[in-house]
């Protein structure tokens, strides 16, 4: 596979009539801080409330946020540590497996060779993007071979619905004729983007699909963490890869992704309105829930800072400043100057949710309607 060696310059021409984005500051203080507190100098995005353990959705949340914050050392050693220790030194050949622990033998490694696939797919996404605003070719080349590799090992059809992205190469296929899927994984943003950039692949279909999981398998208006799918019975919540229906940690980030969206984007009003449940709770509660269950009650009504700031893209796109300003509100009642991050015990994965939703509110960065990735440091070359 080849791509034209002109092609990432000649596509940056083309941007530069576009409108620059809001954001024209220097820097960006929260990254930094997040590499000071969770990324160590080899490239290892660590959860230090997990053990320190690492996963391949940090390893491709970091990737995405250096390349927005224009931090190329720091996309390297992750890109590095990340193919030397979760994809046996070649992600054209492996997909990364999702965990690296200290196991039971108390040595450092692989716990779990299964992959993620929203890891994946973020990864190969981020790859091709940073191939474009960095003009590297060998980072698209390789983001493109990644995502040969979801296409084959993580990508099937489903009778009645289409090309689907399955959450892993290996199991969540409870019976023959069911799939476990995770609605959170359907980003619509990196779908559409390799779509763009690759579009003898599923991912337009996929990403079409997108929405219909997400919207058919609510729980009483809610996003799901976990789904499953069977031809004839359509969505379902058994059997399940977790004890019960909720909507929570997982679900949150539906939410993320389509505040998130360019307003030309595809499915996006769909998403926008199908889901408004949550902004209707956020509106009269004024931050949003940790668990829903399965009868659409709130069982834990704590939603987290995270949670609050993925929820700010949300609340924006439906137009509500006055929920945006209680969700910015409360997120600068929990920020601690001295260390430049959230909480007293600041959480891995409430700060990858911090960077995600304040940076987009910040314009730090910005997807078209294709998934194309915008940043304000490319726009302004």
């Amino acid at each position: 596979m080849s791509l034209p060696s002109h092609f990432c310059c000649f596509a940056f021409l083309l941007l530069a009539v576009a409108p620059a984005l809001a954001f024209a500051g220097g820097g960006w203080p929260l990254w930094a801080a997040y590499v000071d507190r969770f990324m160590t100098d080899e490239g290892r995005v660590v959860d230090p409330q997990a053990g320190d353990h690492s996963t391949s959705e940090g390893q491709a949340y970091g990737l995405f946020f250096a390349l927005v914050a224009n931090d190329r050392p720091a996309f390297d050693r992750l890109l590095a540590w990340t193919e030397a220790n979760l994809a046996d030194g070649d992600l054209g050949k492996n997909l990364p497996s999702w965990l690296w622990a200290r196991g039971d033998d108390d040595r450092w490694g692989v716990q779990d060779p299964n992959a993620a696939a929203d890891a994946d797919v973020w990864m190969a996404y981020t790859l091709l993007e940073a191939g474009e605003q960095w003009c590297d070719p060998a980072l698209s080349l390789r983001g493109a071979k990644l995502a040969e590799q979801i296409v084959v090992r993580e990508v099937r059809t489903l009778p009645g619905l289409g090309p689907m992205l399955l959450p892993g190469p290996r199991g969540f296929r409870p019976a023959p004729d069911v799939w476990q899927l995770n609605p959170s994984y359907l980003a619509l943003q990196p779908l559409l983007g390799l779509a763009s950039r690759l579009p003898a692949g599923p991912w337009a279909e996929i990403a079409a699909n997108g929405p219909r999981v997400i919207l058919e398998s609510r729980l009483h208006g809610f996003a799901a963490d976990w789904t499953a799918y069977r031809n004839d019975q359509g969505f379902l919540f058994d059997p399940l890869p977790v004890a019960a229906p909720t909507a929570s940690y997982d679900a949150i980030r539906v939410y993320l992704w389509a505040g998130m969206l360019a307003e030309e984007s595809k499915g996006r009003s769909e998403l926008l309105a199908g889901l408004g449940r949550m902004k209707d709770y956020v509106g009269e509660n004024g931050a949003p829930p940790a668990v829903v269950g399965a009868d659409g009650g709130v069982q834990d009504p704590n939603g987290s800072v995270g949670f609050s700031a993925a929820l700010l893209p949300f609340v924006q796109a439906h137009g509500d400043e006055k929920a945006a300003k209680t969700l910015r509100n409360r997120l600068s009642a929990e920020y601690f100057p001295e260390d430049g991050l959230y909480t007293a015990d600041p959480g891995y994965y409430d700060h990858n949710l911090v960077l995600f939703g304040l940076g987009w509110s910040e314009g730090r960065f910005a997807f078209e309607a294709n998934g194309r990735l915008r940043t304000p440091w490319k726009d302004s070359q």
